[in-house]
């Protein structure tokens, strides 16, 4: 009679797999609070950029308005970067988790309850008769004043020429 030899896992080998497969399921489950802070993360820069790029787009666009006239999509005051008329007071536009804007008034200094963004657009001086220069910084959350405690920001400079 012949004897087949059988093969078969021991229980040793799968105690030890099963303790491979555990650790590596610990650790893929650790990652994933800071996984998704992350992209929680980049996704808000993101919003926060188109943002950015909205506004300078409407500060180029009104920079080409007769004085006096607000900016077309935000009711910017393109004057207040203009040599002789400059105030370095802040504008502010709130807008909310789509990045859409809240507010039309830019001179509101609180938060609408559905903001998320907060921009503020502060002209930098010396504004000369062709250029004027701006600082536009968002950040988030926008109900935050105190730029220290702020969960992120964006800032760009801008040279807008006339």
């Amino acid at each position: 009679m012949r004897r087949f030899k059988s093969s078969a896992f021991s229980l040793v080998e799968v105690t030890l797999a099963l303790g491979v497969a555990a650790v590596s399921l610990l650790i893929i489950a650790a990652m994933l609070p800071v996984s998704i802070k992350t992209n929680q993360a980049s996704a808000n820069q993101t919003v926060a950029n188109g943002i950015i790029s909205q506004i300078a787009d409407d500060l180029r666009a009104a920079a080409r308005l007769p004085p006096g006239q607000m900016s077309k999509q935000y009711s910017l005051d393109p004057s207040k970067g203009i040599k002789g008329r400059w105030d370095p007071t802040p504008q502010y536009i709130y807008f909310d988790y789509d990045g859409r804007p809240t507010n039309t008034n830019p001179n509101q200094s609180t938060a609408p309850s559905d903001a998320l963004y907060r921009v503020t657009l502060t002209y930098r001086q010396p504004p000369v008769d062709t250029t004027s220069l701006a600082d536009i910084k968002v950040t988030w959350p926008a109900a935050q004043s105190d730029l220290t405690k702020v969960a992120g920001s964006v800032e760009m400079f801008v040279a807008i020429n006339r």
